[in-house]
């Protein structure tokens, strides 16, 4: 079957009968969850995004993950002892009989040197139209291995970005929320930085309990 990349939304809901539903309480949830932001933290936000503004239209993907994501990561502090973001590390499972792999673009799992139990994946886009595959789809691959991985304990979480344009994921069962876009060039990107340090929190509370 096709590696992450291949896949596309309407694959996935015909393959796995999954489901996009209007209204997700488990995504309404993270994203209104409230986490503070310093004025270290804003004034770092500000000068990440004036770089953005200057090039988003012009930084190739890799361009785009050094100078922005990457950055934007690091701040929310994703390093732990239990748990750590990866980048390009292979992610793979079986889901209803298919073997699903591919190496996300970014990866909040649990583990210090290498990933053991993923809970969230990212995907990033250069540009903000015509990207090579679908990246909803991309992500959305990820997460329903990530979410067998972790024996449907908890909800699978992910992110996929095309230029400016942050879209949230959550994924319960077979059912799947996808956020409106928050626009990191604008205001937006201090709820980027907010629902990213929730995240933190909410994986703190799922290794927590499943000490």
């Amino acid at each position: 079957m096709p590696a992450f990349k291949e896949w596309t939304l309407a694959q996935l809901d015909r393959t796995f009968g999954m489901k996009q539903v209007k209204t997700s309480p488990v995504l309404e949830d993270w994203l209104n969850r409230q986490a503070d932001i310093s004025d270290f933290e804003r004034q770092a936000l500000l000068t990440l995004q004036e770089n953005l503004i200057l090039n988003v239209h012009d930084w190739n993907e890799t361009e785009l993950a050094y100078n922005f994501i990457g950055p934007v990561m690091a701040f929310v502090r994703f390093t732990t002892e239990k748990f750590n973001f990866f980048a390009e590390r292979p992610l793979a499972g079986t889901v209803d009989g298919i073997e699903m792999s591919g190496k996300p673009d970014g990866m909040v799992a649990s583990g210090f040197r290498e990933p053991e139990i993923p809970y969230f994946c990212l995907q990033e886009y250069k540009k903000e139209t015509d990207p090579k595959g679908d990246p909803a789809a991309q992500v959305l691959a990820a997460m329903i291995t990530a979410e067998e991985l972790n024996e449907h304990l908890y909800p699978a979480y992910g992110c996929y970005v095309k230029g400016s344009f942050w879209y949230f994921l959550t994924l319960q069962g077979r059912e799947y929320g996808i956020s409106v876009p928050y626009v990191a060039t604008r205001e937006d990107v201090f709820d980027i930085f907010r629902i990213l340090k929730a995240l933190k929190q909410m994986i703190i509370g799922i290794v927590e309990e499943r000490k």
